[in-house]
C-alpha cells in the first residue's frame, strides 16, 4: 500500500506542478509570451544561421503556438489530476486492477513529455534554433520537465510486486 500511495502523491505533486504552469501561463500570458515571441522569430539566433528562413513571425501564428502550448499544459494537468483521482479510487483494488488504472495518468504525463521533448527540445531547440539564443534558451528548463516526467512515468508505470489478497 505505501508504494501505492507514493505512486499517488508523486502523480498529484506533479499534476499540481503542470497546473501551476499552465495557470501561471494563463493567468500571467505577458510573462512567457516574449519567450515563445523570440523563439519563433529565430531574432536572437546566431546571424550566419541558415535557417533563420524557418522563422515565424505573424503575431496571429505566434499566438497560436503559444495557445497550443497552454492548451497542452492545461490538458496534461487535467489527465494527470484524472490519474490520481481514478488510482485514489484504486488503490485497494487487486495488483491488475490497480495497474490499470494507470493510464489516464501515464497519458498525463505522457502529454507532458511530447510537450517538453518534442515540442521544446526538438522543435523549438532544433528546429527554430533556440540552442544558438543566449537570451530566449529554455532547453535546460525543457530538460529539467522531461526528466521528472520520465522518472514518474518509468515509476507509475511499474507493475506492484506485492500480491493480491
Amino acid at each position: 500500500m505505501v508504494v501505492r500511495l507514493s505512486r499517488i502523491v508523486l502523480l498529484a505533486t506533479i499534476a499540481l506542478w503542470l497546473a501551476l504552469v499552465a495557470f501561471g501561463n494563463l493567468t500571467d500570458y505577458g510573462s512567457n509570451w516574449p519567450f515563445v515571441q523570440h523563439v519563433l522569430a529565430m531574432d536572437t539566433i546566431f546571424p550566419a544561421a541558415g535557417i533563420h528562413y524557418r522563422a515565424i513571425t505573424s503575431p496571429w501564428l505566434q499566438h497560436s503556438a503559444y495557445a497550443l502550448i497552454i492548451a497542452t499544459e492545461t490538458l496534461a494537468a487535467v489527465l494527470c489530476w484524472l490519474g490520481v483521482w481514478r488510482l485514489w479510487r484504486a488503490r485497494k483494488l487487486p495488483a491488475a486492477l490497480f495497474h490499470r488504472t494507470k493510464r489516464i495518468g501515464v497519458l498525463g504525463l505522457t502529454v507532458g513529455v511530447t510537450l517538453w521533448l518534442g515540442g521544446f527540445i526538438a522543435v523549438g531547440g532544433e528546429w527554430f534554433g533556440m540552442w544558438m539564443s543566449t537570451q530566449w534558451n529554455g532547453l535546460e528548463s525543457a530538460f529539467r520537465f522531461v526528466a521528472v516526467l520520465l522518472v514518474a512515468l518509468v515509476y507509475l508505470g511499474q507493475r506492484d510486486s506485492e500480491l493480491d489478497e
